[in-house]
């Protein structure tokens, strides 16, 4: 097979989901065997909607998808179904294979380490939910990488891996012969291995070709914004001087007039030739997350956590108080308990931890589920509202929904039926109206679009009730305010 060969060649395909709201628009695209690819577009713009089109989940309505003949295709699964969870991890990846594998344990073993979800010898007869969410993530992850597929596809495959989980999957998707599409926001994972960008623009719902990696497109498509805006303010300064000249002689009556009408006329074809400057690449704005009023003393006390070495729970004593204007990182590697420790704290249930009387708590979870997915967002933060203030202000939870790039149709749009980036964004304009005395965030950054990290962290930075935080993106912390850390693997 030559190495040249289109793998995957879209022909004016066009998409609409649900009723009457169009996601793609005569999209126009191919992919060689072996090219590494990113997929890169405003939350909501419809990554995932590609996937799916690409591994037959989805049809188009109008338009071509042709496929090589014969292309094995795998797509990570961001979440393991229920009639899988009671599974062994054996019996979980020989699912992944259409005919039964003989000694598959190697291949198992092979593919964990790919993953660094290294485990004792009995790894294969462990129940699939007995392991933690960050866990579960990697062997979703595995279950992709170990049927070798022509054309793999991962969707955000850095959340919930740490630092040397990402090293080893990046090597091995840099060593991958055949052909990655993956969809992430994380800039310094991609240019290890892209070289090539499909951008979805949410506007036009039309696909650009790049060639080059995350950063270069980003600066290509940045360089070109910041011509169109130069271009656009030189031409509103002509227009206005037309204006006004038309005007000076409009008033002097006579000959004059014609002379008027042809400045206006100037003045409109030179209105046509301003540029549509790209409103895909909006930023959500600068925002404050309030923090509840009169926090005084200790907010939270954790005299002792559990944690988990190999995969037994063991109390560890610990001497943290949190008071008002703190930050708390909290880190260690996947399965240790961080997540199971902040739902603990979040619910006020955690051994050895006491949350003070009356703290309103505000709580990010990575997997949204703090979140109602049969409310509309505005139901969403309607309730929000009400629980914190006994009163509805539909105005300014509209306002506050907007700076988050939530506005139109989307406010109306039910929870699940939102992108996983569009969740983050609701959760965070959550946060805003509940005013927490103690903030409560793990892994914020999954998701997200890179245009909104740096406002998210300024944010983070800069609130000043109690704050506890877990991410595996040293670049997003290293902006954020952090006064303790606790490390749950140090001895």
């Amino acid at each position: 097979m030559s190495s040249n060969e289109v793998v995957i060649r879209f022909e004016k395909v066009s998409f609409l989901y649900g009723h009457n709201k169009p996601i793609l628009d005569e999209v126009s695209f191919s992919v060689r065997r072996g090219m590494k690819v990113t997929i890169m577009g405003q939350n909501g713009a419809g990554k995932s909607t590609i996937f799916n089109l690409i591994n037959g989940t989805l049809e188009p309505e109008e338009g071509d998808i042709h496929l090589a003949q014969k292309t094995t295709i795998a797509l990570s699964r961001q979440v393991i179904p229920k009639n899988e969870l009671d599974l062994t991890v054996r019996d979980f990846f020989q699912k992944c294979f259409k005919e039964k594998v003989y000694d598959i344990d190697p291949k198992i073993d092979n593919i964990l380490e790919v993953v660094n979800l290294k485990g004792h010898e009995k790894i294969h007869d462990r129940i699939v939910r007995s392991f933690s969410g960050g866990q579960q993530a990697r062997l979703l992850l595995a279950s992709a990488l170990i049927i070798e597929p022509d054309i793999l596809m991962l969707d955000e495959p850095t959340n919930n891996l740490d630092k040397e989980g990402i090293r080893h999957l990046t090597d091995f998707l840099i060593k991958y012969k055949k052909t990655v599409i993956v969809i992430s926001h994380d800039a310094h994972f991609l240019n290890a291995f892209t070289d090539a960008v499909l951008y979805l623009d949410v506007y036009t719902k039309k696909i650009e070709q790049y060639v080059g990696d995350y950063t270069d497109v980003r600066d290509q498509i940045t360089a070109r914004m910041d011509r169109e805006n130069r271009k656009n303010a030189l031409l509103s300064k002509e227009i206005k001087a037309k204006k006004e000249q038309a005007n000076a002689f409009a008033m002097k009556g006579g000959n004059l007039r014609a002379v008027a009408k042809r400045m206006r006329d100037l003045a409109s074809e030179l209105e046509e030739e301003k540029i549509d400057v790209r409103k895909e690449d909006r930023t959500i704005k600068n925002f404050i997350i309030p923090f509840q009023e009169n926090l005084i003393g200790d907010i939270l006390n954790l005299t002792s956590v559990s944690v988990l070495k190999n995969h037994e729970p063991v109390i560890k004593k610990v001497k943290i108080k949190l008071r008002k204007n703190k930050h708390l990182l909290l880190s260690g590697p996947n399965g240790i308990g961080k997540s199971t420790l902040l739902e603990s704290l979040a619910n006020n249930r955690a051994i050895g931890g006491e949350i003070a009387k009356g703290i309103r708590v505000g709580y990010y979870r990575q997997d949204f589920s703090t979140l109602n997915f049969k409310e509309t967002v505005l139901e969403t933060l309607e309730n929000a509202m009400m629980s914190v203030s006994g009163k509805i202000e539909e105005e300014k939870v509209r306002a506050i929904a907007a700076s988050f790039l939530i506005t139109g149709d989307i406010i109306n749009t039910k929870i699940e039926s939102l992108s996983e980036g569009q969740k983050g964004l609701v959760s965070f304009a959550k946060l805003v109206i509940e005013k927490p005395g103690l903030l409560i965030l793990d892994e914020p950054t999954n998701h997200i679009n890179f245009r909104h990290l740096p406002v998210i962290a300024k944010a983070l930075d800069e609130y000043q009730g109690a704050m506890i935080l877990v991410s595996h993106v040293p670049e997003f912390v290293k902006q954020i305010r952090i006064d303790e850390v606790l490390d749950l693997d140090s001895k």
